[in-house]
């Protein structure tokens, strides 16, 4: 099954449970699973029961496609993303934006986990993405360009909307919420990085390092769609002073942060 006839098959499935507007497709990075129980009058459609579609394995992304109700806004909400270094391909890495935009969403809010190269910040910061960097080495806009998806050579000057970035700092600002701001990084994965590699990605300007959200973002401005970024600061990935990490301490350090960002993104679904 090629990648227009599986993104046509999944949003028929969504249209035979649910055939009206939605305002937000969100992605839930890890450990940020628990706004999916935020989400009031949900219809749950398990990955694995969608044709043609990718399985994700990561713990920390449970795996679930959920429609339904934040702030009185209709969002649809991945839970659970896929990545490139799982061994999916770029196409597949981004199916749920093009399903997205094949059900006219027009609204992307996307989170992330991520280490912080910026000495500035620490574990436990909401970062608000201004810009990003791919350092994956691939594009999934590669190959023959769909015109329906969007232009063979989409802009990405302001691929992270900056009436949006300006709302959820104000946002921030009357719920208490500290935000930082700043560039995020993506590699590959799976491995976490090396000193050098750090010290690299500091100097060309990363503010924080991690290993999705580029390719979605690349898509969802190739179809027009108005994107949020958010990245939870898991850990200081500091070239001089690093110390070993595992994945566990990632999501857990995500879950300690998960409350502020459930509210933070309540709030900027309800105003919007």
């Amino acid at each position: 099954m090629n990648l227009l006839d599986t993104v046509t098959n999944t949003k028929d499935l969504i249209a035979e449970k649910y055939n009206g507007k939605i305002d937000f497709a969100i992605v839930l990075g890890s450990g940020l699973g628990d706004l999916a129980n935020k989400i009031e009058n949900p219809i749950i459609i398990p990955y694995s029961d969608i044709p043609g579609f990718p399985k994700t394995t990561v713990a920390g992304h449970k795996g679930e496609l959920i429609i339904g109700d934040i702030a009185s806004k209709k969002v649809l909400a991945f839970n659970g993303r896929f990545h490139y270094y799982e061994g999916h391909s770029m196409k597949n890495v981004t199916i749920g934006i093009r399903v997205a935009q094949k059900l006219r969403i027009k609204n992307l809010i996307i989170s992330n986990a991520a280490g912080a190269m910026n000495p500035k910040f620490k574990p436990g910061d909401l970062m608000v993405i201004s810009d990003h960097i791919n350092m994956m080495g691939d594009n999934p806009l590669i190959g023959e360009n769909i015109d329906e998806f969007g232009p063979r050579f989409p802009d990405m000057s302001s691929c992270y909307d900056k009436e949006y970035i300006n709302k959820v700092k104000n946002i921030g600002s009357n719920l208490g919420i500290d935000l930082v701001e700043g560039v995020y990084t993506a590699i590959t994965g799976p491995n976490y990085q090396s000193p050098a590699e750090l010290r690299m990605l500091r100097i060309i300007g990363g503010d924080a390092v991690g290993m999705s959200t580029v390719p979605e973002v690349i898509v969802a401005n190739h179809g027009s769609m108005r994107v949020l970024g958010i990245s939870v600061i898991t850990d200081m990935a500091l070239w001089d002073t690093l110390e070993p990490l595992d994945h566990s301490d990632v999501v857990a350090t995500a879950n300690r942060a998960k409350d502020k960002f459930i509210k933070l993104i309540e709030e900027f679904i309800r105003e919007v």
